[in-house]
């Protein structure tokens, strides 16, 4: 990916919603998928590509989201924060991003543009919607996917030789934009030259009195600009998560996906769709999970541990060969060929020597010792 072109690349990664769907106190970019919050994941997968500099736009409670990311954000990304003071809509939040930009970057950067809460997002494919763009020498690259229901979806529009034209959002849709079925993702890949002047053409005359990122496509399209898309074959990807609905339906994809790279790295699962294992999880190869096994957190399991059934682990580390049978370990360290349980629970601090055996029914540490 890094050798795609040495053009500078930069990204906005927008997490200024408050997201009151969700009816939390907690940030919506915060909100955790699989142990981590969804933004982090839209950052590992900037994170594969060739970034220059990324900037993140935030809102609401800011200092939270700022704090998270400087805490745990890939290293290897140079982050720059910016607030947006008033929610005024995507297209103004993109435009404060671009004051957290180099003055000097020349006139062939790109940028792209994403939210901060797609976090099914794949790194290939940002970085094949980067080359599509760079290869057409577009203005703008839109990354769309074509669903069977596009129900709250800004649409697609076709122009002349089939370059996008616009983007219409479902509330100022007419019937036949309702009908089509290509959507928006909300993921772009901007030529850095033409965007600012386009965010200024911007106006909040539609029905939510905001300023559209989505709107500068027309601008650039009735200019005489090429506009070009990309259209992901895995819809899931681009799924935005705005409700506890769909945190729980991309909570499931992930956790697939965790699965299936975990089981093609010499991870035995007896029952996948009973095994949940968090993105911060590292596991060794030849360890064995039984059904209703639970790894939360930065839990490390060594070669040829076997945990289960029904065990619960919390951020505690397991030796090789080890074996924990149906109980909950939060905090705690395990040793080699230790054995635990069933029905131990290991509190936090708890060290069980290499080889030594935890009885039945056991609570470390003993509270009456």
């Amino acid at each position: 990916m890094a050798a795609m072109t040495s053009r500078a690349l930069f990204a906005v990664v927008l997490a200024a919603g408050e997201g009151t769907r969700m009816r939390s106190e907690r940030p919506k970019p915060l909100h955790l998928l699989c142990g981590r919050p969804m933004v982090l994941h839209v950052l590992d997968a900037l994170a594969e590509l060739d970034v220059d500099r990324v900037v993140v736009v935030v809102g609401h409670r800011g200092e939270w989201v700022t704090k998270t990311l400087v805490d745990h954000a890939p290293s290897n990304l140079e982050i720059e924060f910016v607030e947006q003071p008033e929610p005024h809509g995507t297209g103004d939040a993109t435009a404060v991003a671009l004051t957290g930009l180099p003055h000097d970057w020349g006139e062939e950067a790109d940028i792209v543009v994403l939210p901060g809460d797609t976090p099914l997002l794949r790194p290939a494919t940002l970085a094949a919607l980067v080359r599509r763009h760079r290869a057409s020498d577009a203005a703008a690259t839109l990354l769309t996917a074509v669903v069977s229901d596009p129900t709250g979806y800004g649409r697609v529009v076709r122009g002349r030789d089939d370059l996008v034209a616009k983007v219409v959002e479902e509330s100022d849709a007419n019937e036949t934009e309702r009908r089509l079925s290509e959507i928006n993702t909300s993921i772009y890949c901007f030529r850095q030259a033409v965007l600012a002047p386009s965010l200024r053409r911007l106006s909040p005359a539609n029905l939510q009195g905001e300023y559209y990122l989505t709107d500068t496509i027309a601008v650039l399209y009735e200019a005489g600009y090429t506009v070009q898309s990309l259209t992901t074959a895995d819809p899931m990807e681009a799924a935005g998560v705005n409700d506890r609905a769909q945190l729980a339906v991309a909570e499931a994809e992930l956790r697939d996906r965790i699965n299936e790279r975990w089981m093609r790295r010499g991870v035995t699962m007896w029952d996948p769709e009973r095994t949940y294992v968090d993105a911060t999880v590292e596991l060794a190869t030849d360890v064995s999970l039984l059904p209703g096994v639970i790894l939360r957190g930065a839990c490390r399991v060594g070669e040829g541990a076997e945990i289960g059934p029904d065990s619960t682990l919390v951020d505690t580390d397991v030796g090789a060969r080890a074996e924990i049978r149906q109980s909950v370990c939060t905090h705690a360290s395990v040793g080699a060929r230790a054995r635990v349980g069933p029905y131990a629970v290991l509190g936090p601090g708890s060290i069980v020597e290499e080889g030594a055996t935890v009885q039945p029914f056991t609570t470390l540490p003993d509270e009456e010792g």
